[in-house]
């Protein structure tokens, strides 16, 4: 059975960080980014070890390997996030 297209597989083409905001570009040409600070890992990553983020899964999903973390596009699309906002002061 083919899928359609509001089941299509949420992919990226890459992923980048800047100032602890990480970014994807999806394969549909979208991109979005989101707070290194929503995941655990991440919020306690140095800025060093968050640059480091690559593609898995043929770009399915996120890993940091030094971390140990991934993350999957899908879930990061739909807003599944470990942590809650920051409450700004």
């Amino acid at each position: 059975m083919n899928s359609t297209g509001s089941e299509t597989e949420v992919l990226a083409s890459r992923a980048w960080v800047d100032r602890r905001t990480v970014f994807v570009e999806l394969t549909d040409g979208r991109q979005l980014g989101f707070p290194a600070d929503r995941f655990e890992r991440l919020a306690n990553a140095t800025n060093e070890q968050l640059q480091k983020v690559a593609l898995r899964l043929n770009g399915a999903a996120l890993r940091w390997e030094e971390l140990d973390e991934d993350i999957t596009v899908k879930g990061v699309v739909a807003g599944r996030f470990q942590l809650p906002l920051p409450v700004a002061a």
